[in-house]
């Protein structure tokens, strides 16, 4: 499958990334893009979370409901987004209008990949060695791991969202990284002009 932006994980992050650029459809420079999410999320912190502190979700809503909910929502509301289920990413590697991403079951290309995946030291995706450094933000005994960037920029083509990008693990933190790298995308498609969609009140 091609796509022209491919974004890697399921939780806080990836889902809003997928769902800001979902909601881009309407805007001329949007119609043409093809977006696919890959939904592997079986290791997800969002599983033992629960959630009293975040502005619009009621206290006591957990993790679990979101990675249920938060799929549906984007189907229902940007069908066009495609989502990959029950596929692993083994390697990254790249190719000459972007990268190739391989699972366990397919090679998909793609001209932009956000990878939102968490921050556990067991990272296992081939291709990324050379940006993986020790997390800045996290105790160092809890050895976790983040990708060099530089505002979510790993290398031209290549972004990473969420505690990966070494933001700490605040759900908030996770939806706006997710949030700005959709709107960094957006601005690319729409030719360097700054971007972002709001839905408004008619």
């Amino acid at each position: 499958m091609d796509l022209d932006t491919l974004i890697i994980g399921g939780g806080a992050a990836g889902l809003s990334c997928a769902l800001v650029l979902g909601s881009a459809k309407e805007k001329d420079y949007a119609q043409n893009k093809i977006t696919g999410i890959l939904l592997h999320q079986k290791a997800s912190h969002l599983q033992s979370a629960v959630f009293n502190n975040v502005l619009g979700l009621p206290a006591g809503t957990p993790g679990s409901k979101i990675l249920k909910e938060g799929p549906v929502q984007l189907e229902q509301l940007y069908p066009h987004v495609t989502q990959i289920t029950k596929e692993k990413v083994k390697e990254i590697s790249p190719a000459p209008a972007g990268f190739l991403v391989t699972t366990n079951k397919n090679t998909y290309s793609a001209k932009h990949v956000v990878l939102a995946v968490g921050y556990s030291d067991l990272l296992t995706i081939k291709g990324l060695e050379a940006w993986i450094i020790p997390h800045q933000k996290s105790p160092k005994e809890k050895n976790r791991i983040q990708l060099r960037n530089e505002d979510h920029l790993v290398t031209p083509g290549l972004y990473v969202a969420g505690t990966l990008a070494g933001h700490r693990s605040q759900y908030s933190i996770a939806c706006g990284s997710g949030a700005a790298v959709a709107t960094d995308i957006l601005t690319i498609w729409n030719n360097g002009k700054h971007s972002q969609v709001h839905d408004k009140l008619e």
